[in-house]
């Protein structure tokens, strides 16, 4: 026997056992994503800043103060040129250039490529031609130097991290996972006193799946995901889509182009006929639009077209320093006004349907009461009767609404003058979005790396969710202006369910005054509400626009037919339209609801 065997193959708790605790690990047992570190700062950061503006007053008021203005004013000098000052350049400069304005964000997410290919080398040492090889794991496993190698790459790892800068269920957590994976695929043995990462969980009254099973399983998952280079979710996502996004053809409408905002126009399919309807959709102002379109079997905008609908959708774009002051009332309402008058130009006695999703439909609701009150008071019918929504919020409270975490978040962290000074410039960029939205969806990063790297297994699967993650990866800035009305107006003050919501309007009348949301009703308009159960950005609670306005009769009913509202409700989370079936069924309903007389 050759002096460089060992006795037995080494073990995976043996490999991790020279590495006792790392940020990846989550031993604290947090129930989400914690950037203590962007925390801390951000705190710090928040705090200079109520300093700062606290010796602006006295600096500017010699008078009152007297000789502590003078002291006011050298210390305020200081904290612009050495601290404020240089914050909001870095803040800006980042947004510009599409990164992320919080380092340590920017750091972990580098730790994270960095991660991912380190994973893809662990994995090739092992394989020949794309497969995992017998005699390259046994090496690995059974003879000292091969031993060494295992041991150098899992302190490689460790190191990485340990420089990471959040804690809890994060993507780097599920990377680690993946990594234990390798580590039983290698050593052909399962841990002691760890679960199986991605092992599917034992069912009552069922047994566990049997560990050559799994193992099986957990090559076939390295394999794919080695293949495709998609250790690491978001430089996958780039490098599958090349950037691209939407699966249907589509041309932008001439002198539809409103500084960043167009309107796209679908082209029906080959053989579809038009069915003479048109469905205008509205997009949300914080995501790229092809939420609608994200491939084939997981588009709206192509099971619509295939029901020979002629498919408009409103496209923000991404605002630019030109947009920094445009408000709600400009992506709200002026927006849908030129929109539907082009709309009814090419489309001459056509009916016109509407469909929003999440915050696109929240404010096209008041716009459509505001035009309901514009043409009654004309003596004009409603000319849009029939809108679809999709998880789309109205109610804003501490209550049943369900958006009490998020209020929380808002009081706890959200500073106006502060988000005027670092983005006023710039508008918001995606990543702070982003920061609000991971702190209602416990562990949201995780579980979707985690899903994605468990589906890996079934052939397909990882090409199927390149352009899901891309979106979910790449958002867009948020207006400035229009960020900090929506968050004073809508989600603070909940105007749009209190109606109070103040918009613009050609009949004096109704200029500048709350809209009538009761008017929907008069109007004859009647909704569709789709929300999900299992959806803390819409929770079910602030989703009840079919429950309050438009043609609910005495009570509105779940799916009730002949002119009126319709409620359906799944036990789903936010963003259903990654599920062919469940797409499929939303699409099957949405079409009865808009083809009934």
């Amino acid at each position: 026997m050759s002096k460089n065997l060992i006795d037995d193959k080494i073990s995976p708790d043996t490999l991790l056992s020279l590495n006792y605790y790392s940020p990846a690990d989550n031993m604290e047992g947090y129930k989400t994503h914690l950037p203590w570190k962007s925390r801390l700062v951000g705190g710090w950061v928040r705090s200079t800043l109520q300093w700062e503006n606290i010796l602006k007053e006295v600096s500017a008021n010699p008078s009152i103060f007297g000789f502590f203005s003078a002291i006011a004013q050298c210390q305020q000098f200081v904290i612009e040129q050495w601290v404020t000052d240089p914050i909001y350049r870095h803040a800006r400069d980042s947004t510009r250039a599409g990164k992320t304005p919080d380092i340590f964000v920017e750091q972990d997410e580098k730790i994270e490529e960095a991660y991912g290919k380190l994973l893809y080398d662990f994995c090739d040492i092992c394989m020949t031609d794309g497969s995992f090889d017998k005699k390259k794991t046994k090496k690995l496993s059974t003879t000292t130097k091969g031993n060494q190698i295992l041991k150098k790459y899992v302190r490689d790892f460790f190191w990485l991290e340990w420089q990471y800068n959040s804690l809890g269920l994060t993507r780097l957590k599920a990377m680690k996972d993946l990594m234990k994976t390798v580590l039983i695929v290698i050593t052909g043995k399962a841990f002691k006193n760890q679960p199986l990462p991605f092992a599917a969980k034992k069912q009552p009254g069922k047994s566990a799946i049997p560990f050559n099973e799994y193992l099986e399983t957990a090559r076939i998952r390295l394999e794919n995901l080695y293949n495709h280079k998609a250790f690491n979710i978001r430089s996958f996502s780039e490098s599958a889509t090349k950037g691209k996004l939407g699966y249907s053809d589509f041309k932008v409408v001439q002198g539809s182009r409103m500084h960043t905002v167009t309107l796209r126009h679908y082209k029906l399919p080959a053989g579809v006929k038009s069915n003479g309807k048109v469905l205008y959709m509205v997009s949300p102002l914080i995501n790229k639009p092809e939420i609608f379109d994200l491939g084939d079997g997981k588009s709206v905008v192509q099971g619509m077209l295939e029901k020979g609908f002629n498919v408009y959708l409103q496209d923000p774009g991404e605002p630019g320093a030109k947009e920094n002051n445009l408000g709600l009332d400009y992506y709200g309402k002026t927006i849908h006004d030129q929109y539907i008058s082009i709309i009814k130009q090419r489309h001459p006695g056509q009916e016109i349907y509407a469909m929003g999703y999440c915050m696109g439909g929240t404010l096209f609701l008041p716009y459509l009461a505001r035009r309901a009150q514009e043409r009654l008071s004309l003596g004009k019918a409603m000319d849009i009767q029939k809108v679809a929504l999709m998880a789309t919020p109205v109610n804003f409270d501490d209550g049943n609404s369900g958006h009490g975490p998020m209020r929380k978040v808002i009081r706890q962290d959200y500073d106006e003058v502060l988000m005027k000074q670092m983005y006023g410039r710039v508008n918001v960029p995606p990543q702070i979005i982003s920061v609000g939205m991971n702190e209602i969806q416990q562990g949201v990063q995780y579980s979707v790396a985690a899903g994605f790297y468990s589906r890996a297994f079934f052939p397909g699967a990882i090409d199927d969710s390149a352009p899901f993650l891309y979106w979910l990866t790449h958002g867009t800035r948020f207006g400035s202006k229009a960020h900090r009305q929506w968050i004073k107006y809508i989600f603070m003050e909940n105007c749009i369910y209190r109606q109070q919501y103040i918009l613009p309007s050609a009949e004096s009348q109704f200029d500048g005054k709350p809209v009538d949301m009761n008017i929907l009703k008069r109007a004859s308009v009647q909704l569709f509400d789709y929300r999900g159960e299992r959806d803390p950005i819409s929770p079910v609670g602030s989703c009840v626009s079919s429950e309050l306005w438009g043609q609910t009769g005495n009570k509105n009913q779940y799916m009730e037919r002949g002119g009126l509202n319709r409620t359906l409700e799944k036990n789903v989370g936010h963003i259903f339209v990654v599920s062919r079936k469940l797409l499929s069924e939303y699409l099957g309903k949405v079409n009865e609801f808009f083809n009934e007389q």
